[in-house]
């Protein structure tokens, strides 16, 4: 990427609004989750591809064959979304569903060869962006980031918050 993202002036990619060290994992989470999807966006737009198709294409690119459902349970998506995702895919000619031969009332996605193909194109600009996001960070915080990520994300999906 060649220009500043926080440079267009875009009040998502902003830092923490009070700068305070104390700000909320949640906040900090969210708006860098936030800044990485806009990244993402302006890349994947290049190619036509809609940020909301990635995921789709991610999990197909390692596993192909699955029921829109599996793939909807995969990606973590509610039915009517895979729906409508599987559908603009196939329109756009980067995956088509067929029946297995053991199993007539099921259609299984698998992707095209175009839809294979932007496998080389498209990950690597999520490489760069995470390159970008990493830049003055130490491989060890890096590291280290990534399993406190993995340890929040598995301590929230075991326990149902409540409110006080």
């Amino acid at each position: 990427m060649n220009d500043n993202l926080l440079d267009r002036g875009d009040p998502t990619l902003c830092h923490s609004q009070s700068g305070s060290p104390n700000e909320p994992l949640a906040h900090l989470i969210r708006t860098a989750g936030r800044s990485y999807g806009h990244s993402l966006t302006h890349l994947l737009s290049e190619y036509g591809v809609p940020l909301g198709h990635w995921a789709f294409l991610k999990v197909l690119w390692d596993r192909e064959g699955l029921t829109q459902k599996e793939l909807s349970d995969v990606v973590g998506f509610t039915e009517p979304t895979t729906f409508a995702a599987v559908k603009a895919l196939i329109e756009k000619g980067y995956i088509i569903k067929r029946h297995n031969p053991g199993n007539k009332r099921k259609y299984y996605v698998y992707l095209t060869p175009e839809g294979s193909a932007l496998r080389t194109i498209l990950l690597p600009l999520e490489e760069e962006i995470d390159r970008t996001a990493a830049h003055g960070i130490s491989p060890q915080n890096i590291e280290i980031m990534r399993k406190t990520l993995i340890q929040m994300i598995e301590n929230l999906a075991q326990k149902d918050i409540e409110p006080s």
